[in-house]
């Protein structure tokens, strides 16, 4: 096999399992051709984008048009707000942790069982102290675990994860509560990060709204740019206090811009590919596809309930969640699987694609009692 014929053959098989992801948080459903001319610019966005820079082959117009975007969402205040264009969710929260661990050093990090997997990997690189609250049933965080460990370790500063959205139930952490929790226990010195990789993008819509912004209580909040909004490559946008980022700049003689992001060289597509696609959806479109989601979960949740599969979903959710499938349906519609398994109902995600789902179900449960 030439060259060619080995990046056909990939093409040909990246086409045919995008069909079939039902499992993972991956919106499909953008066109960005528009943009295809810009693959051909070294665009590099390094440095603090909210400041001049030496390198003008870079995005920053349109990657602080992003951060404004989602700080208006999040009802951050309007002179008080700093963001960037990361990698990733993983690199969000690793950004949230490191402001938090500049504004209080000896804190404890206090994060629910059902945290995402990035969150232990960021706290044991930033060499954080770090207590795991439990989760209730659904994912959502304990609450009562959460105020009697803070109560046990009052005279630290406390630093706490919140989840906007689990991994495998999208369950959503109340903000608000949790301020509550801080505030009983008169525990001064606290930061509040929430986790929105996947929810953040439609969390305003939500009814009953679920507090989880920064008029909630939250410090710092980040996204994902792939996930519900979508993209060609990973993306992700931190929304943070300009107050507390002001701790940590230090200005880069050689770049002329200060250095205030992880990584030093960041991705100019990215922050141009959103920003695209939050000019072409807008707030009225990004509540559209929540609606969408919210319905195909429902149909897809009901139609799992018709054939006696324990479907369910938590409020405002487009996930749905059910007990393990047969490993060739797993495989075949890239189902993350834990204790239970979900589908994600994405924008993308149709009621065609549910009932052949389904289909599979019925057939693995008829063939499995043929044999029996």
């Amino acid at each position: 096999m030439n060259d060619e014929q080995q990046v056909d053959e990939l093409l040909t098989k990246l086409i045919e399992e995008k069909n079939r992801v039902l499992g993972y948080p991956v919106a499909k459903d953008f066109d960005y051709s528009r943009l295809y001319e810009f693959f051909k610019h070294p665009i590099n966005n390094v440095g603090d984008p909210y400041e001049d820079n030496t390198y003008k082959v870079q995005t920053h117009e349109m990657e602080r048009e992003v951060v404004d975007f989602f700080a208006e969402l999040f009802r951050a205040d309007p002179t008080d707000y700093w963001g960037y264009v990361t990698n990733g969710g993983s690199e969000s929260n690793l950004y949230g942790l490191y402001l938090a661990r500049e504004s209080h050093p000896k804190a404890m990090v206090y994060f629910s069982e059902s945290t995402h997997y990035s969150v232990r990997k960021n706290i044991h690189l930033l060499n954080m102290q770090s207590i795991t609250i439990r989760a209730q049933e659904n994912g959502e965080l304990d609450y009562e675990d959460l105020e009697n460990t803070l109560q046990l370790n009052r005279d630290k500063p406390a630093i706490i994860l919140t989840t906007f959205g689990t991994t495998m139930t999208e369950a959503k952490d109340d903000v608000s509560r949790v301020k509550r929790i801080i505030k009983k226990l008169a525990i001064q010195n606290h930061y509040i990060h929430c986790d929105a990789a996947l929810a953040g993008s439609y969390g305003p819509f939500i009814e009953p709204r679920i507090p989880f912004d920064f008029q909630d209580g939250a410090d710092s909040i980040s996204i994902s740019g792939h996930k519900f909004i979508g993209s060609p490559f990973p993306s992700g946008v931190i929304i943070a206090k300009r107050s507390l980022r002001d701790r940590i700049a230090r200005g880069i003689s050689y770049i002329g811009s200060l250095d205030t992001t992880i990584t030093g060289s960041r991705n100019g597509h990215s922050p141009l590919f959103l920003w695209y696609a939050i000019k072409k959806m807008g707030v009225k479109g990004l509540e559209e596809r929540y609606r969408h989601s919210l319905e195909t979960a429902e149909y897809c949740k009901q139609e799992l309930i018709k054939i006696g599969v324990k479907a369910w979903t938590n409020p405002g959710s487009i996930t749905v969640v059910f007990p393990k499938v047969a490993k060739s349906i797993k495989n075949k519609w890239q189902l993350a699987t834990d204790e239970a398994t979900h589908i994600i109902c994405m924008p993308n995600v149709t009621k065609p694609q549910i009932d052949e789902f389904i289909l599979d179900l019925v057939s693995e449960k008829e063939a499995v009692a043929g044999v029996m």
